[in-house]
């Protein structure tokens, strides 16, 4: 345990940012798994909307300095590759 006054306050906000980053990751991988299910069922217009609602909780994930921006880039554009799948697939009457 520190002694110093100062570090003690440091360690008490690393760790209420540390609960809010993982707060925020697990609403990341919600906002995903939504538009995977979306995608599964096959509803185009579902899988978009929830793809365009987890792109945007990415960008400010990434602006927040909670995720890495490369990484938020990452997840969107396989989120958007799915849900674009799933609009192509409905579109073609497959």
């Amino acid at each position: 345990m520190a002694n110093i006054k100062s570090q003690i306050k440091r360690n008490k906000q690393n760790e209420r940012a540390r609960q809010r980053n993982r707060a925020v990751r697990s609403a990341l991988k919600t906002a995903s798994k939504k538009v995977r299910l979306a995608a599964a069922s096959g509803d185009p217009e579902a899988a978009l909307q929830r793809a365009r609602e987890a792109a945007r909780a990415y960008d400010k994930a990434a602006s927040r300095g909670i995720v890495h921006r490369r990484t938020a880039a990452r997840h969107k554009s396989r989120l958007a590759r799915t849900a674009n799948g799933v609009a192509a697939q409905a579109s073609t009457g497959a």
